[in-house]
């Protein structure tokens, strides 16, 4: 860019670094929801509940088809973000 390109775009400055800074949160956002790892832990959890008899089968069976549901969820979201080729 050339000087006067960039004298022109000063006063914008404030606005990218605005936006770049959100687009930062955001990503970091998007990487906390969709990383599986806690929602594997809540499987490994629930499952524990159910040995110890804290909760009953039905209860399990509830719960444990939310987090897959999640978990599938995640694994799209992946796929998509990988694009069709795996790329």
């Amino acid at each position: 860019m050339g000087l006067l390109t960039e004298i022109l775009i000063l006063p914008a400055a404030p606005f990218r670094g605005v936006t770049w800074v959100l687009d930062k949160v955001l990503q970091a956002a998007e990487q906390e929801y969709y990383d599986p790892g806690p929602v594997q832990e809540a499987l490994a959890a629930l499952e524990r509940e159910r040995e110890a008899g804290r909760i009953d089968d039905e209860e399990f069976e509830k719960r444990e088809e939310s987090l897959l549901q999640r978990l599938e969820e995640i694994r799209l979201y992946q796929l998509g973000r990988s694009g069709p080729q795996g790329t």
